[in-house]
């Protein structure tokens, strides 16, 4: 069984047991989390598909660490004109393990 998730602006493909790194949640580690903006939930014998969301459809999970990506360099450069600017920049993650789907 899997379900197909949206949070912090992006869907995710998830099953049970699944470990992934979403936008930064306001959450220590060791919480649980519930997502319930659940757009498709798959199993053996059928697949559900929201409208844009499934009732009653929720994807439960439980907060493994705070993180940060690694950085992300941003050059912007000016030929013939003697400049260049460089930046970095390194995003905030939750680390997340699915617990359970259920609809």
């Amino acid at each position: 069984m899997y379900a197909v998730i949206q949070t912090g602006g992006k869907q995710y493909r998830v099953e049970e047991g699944t470990t992934l790194k979403i936008e930064k949640l306001e959450l220590g580690a060791g919480d649980s989390v519930e997502f319930d903006k659940v757009l498709m939930v798959h199993s053996d014998s059928e697949t559900k598909i929201g409208q844009p969301y499934v009732e009653s459809g929720k994807v439960t999970a439980e907060v493994v660490s705070q993180g940060r990506h690694k950085k992300v360099k941003i050059i912007k450069f000016k030929r013939r004109k003697h400049h260049m600017k460089q930046m970095g920049h390194r995003q905030y993650f939750t680390e997340v393990q699915i617990t359970g789907i259920s609809v």
